[in-house]
């Protein structure tokens, strides 16, 4: 078993440059509030309201703007919303259901992109070597806090140069296991 660190990746959404402009208005710009783990990755002071048939709900924008738009949400959240969404990995987006994003300049329907996250593993090549793992290949991790240890099953490697070692879950994930922030867990593979 290996250590990896653990982090709650609360809702949030993926915008592209032209729904950004929609959102916020024409050459609107994100301004970053704070660094993520990931390399490159932040986020906003930017907000939206992501809109569903039975509510509503605000979340940040992470940046940099992305290829397509993609709002990740918990089960929980996605019931409060009134979307069934499917459990997908980040970037997978064709068949999901859509929403309304509400900015202070303006709203989109959006189609599709809205996604419950798989929970899944960044590592790079050298980490996953040392490890014995490759990309996409699936695991379990064990983590929790006193009194609700879990082991996580169907947890989905992703390997990339431009990745830091760090395993997300989503704000029910955590709950589930007394997780408040960022903590340790050990992939069981």
């Amino acid at each position: 078993m290996s250590k990896i660190l653990v982090e709650v990746s609360a809702r949030h959404v993926h915008v592209t440059q032209e729904t950004l402009e929609v959102l916020f208005g024409k050459g609107a710009e994100l301004t970053k509030k704070k660094d993520l783990s990931q390399p490159g990755q932040f986020v906003c002071n930017e907000k939206v309201t992501i809109v569903g048939p039975r509510g509503e709900m605000a979340a940040s924008i992470l940046g940099p703007v992305r290829k397509e738009n993609q709002v990740e949400v918990s089960m929980t959240e996605a019931r409060k919303l009134g979307i069934a969404v499917p459990v997908r990995e980040s970037g997978d987006v064709a068949g999901t259901p859509g929403c309304k994003l509400v900015g202070p300049a303006g709203e989109l329907e959006i189609e599709n992109g809205v996604i419950a996250a798989k929970r899944h593993i960044h590592l790079t090549p050298e980490t996953a070597a040392e490890i014995g793992v490759k990309d996409k290949q699936i695991v379990s991790v064990a983590t929790g806090g006193e009194g609700r240890k879990v082991v996580f099953g169907d947890v989905v490697v992703r390997v990339s140069p431009n990745y830091a070692p760090a395993m997300h879950i989503d704000t029910d994930e955590a709950n589930a296991a007394c997780i408040g922030g960022a903590t340790e867990g050990e992939i069981i593979i």
